[in-house]
């Protein structure tokens, strides 16, 4: 017997998730994030895998912003000290890199920020802020109940849309119109 798939089904379903992890984030969770990321002098960004897909994306936002913001690792990456501001994603409580990462910026002086779906994970107890996405990642997408979506694309789906809601609260705490934000995107596609 042939599967049916049926994209819109499909995406109703994955959508209908998405929606129920927004549903569990408090609103004081964003201001919270928006407050650290408006009080930092520099921001780096750092994940790895598709986590650090978005959080690439976070970066680019921000720095259409007009914030300081920058990807660990990229070449151009400056050094972080007190002032500045540290966010890794750590979906499944812990990643070696992000553990390595948050201890140098931790020793130099940074906060630092952990956005997980999972709160008591060691990335977040190493953590001044720790932004918590109530979604599936890899580390429990086995057994019960589990996502559509395979492995930890709910929480990095989640991420996408979240990391966007907070450049528009971030646009409008700052008083900016979406052309100042449009006049900092790249002219070299």
């Amino acid at each position: 017997m042939e599967p049916k798939l049926d994209v819109q089904h499909m995406g109703k379903q994955a959508l209908s998730e998405i929606g129920a992890v927004f549903e569990r984030i408090p609103n004081e969770t964003a201001r919270r994030m928006c407050d650290e990321i408006m009080q930092a002098r520099r921001i780096v960004t750092y994940g790895v895998g598709r986590e650090g897909l978005m959080m690439k994306a976070l970066c680019m936002r921000l720095m259409h912003l007009g914030f300081d913001a920058h990807v660990a690792g990229d070449m151009t990456t400056p050094p972080v000290g007190p002032g500045d501001l540290l966010i890794v994603s750590a979906g499944p409580g812990a990643f070696s890199t992000v553990l390595g990462l948050l201890g140098v910026a931790r020793r130099d002086g940074a906060r630092t920020m952990c956005i997980t779906a999972q709160p008591s994970g060691q990335a977040p107890g190493q953590s001044d802020v720790i932004i918590y996405l109530p979604a599936q990642t890899m580390a429990d997408d086995t057994g019960g109940a589990t996502s559509l979506l395979p492995m930890g694309s709910l929480y990095e789906a989640v991420q996408l849309v979240f990391f966007d809601l907070i450049s528009i609260m971030l646009r409008e705490l700052t008083g900016q119109m979406p052309d100042q934000m449009r006049s900092r995107h790249t002219n070299l596609e």
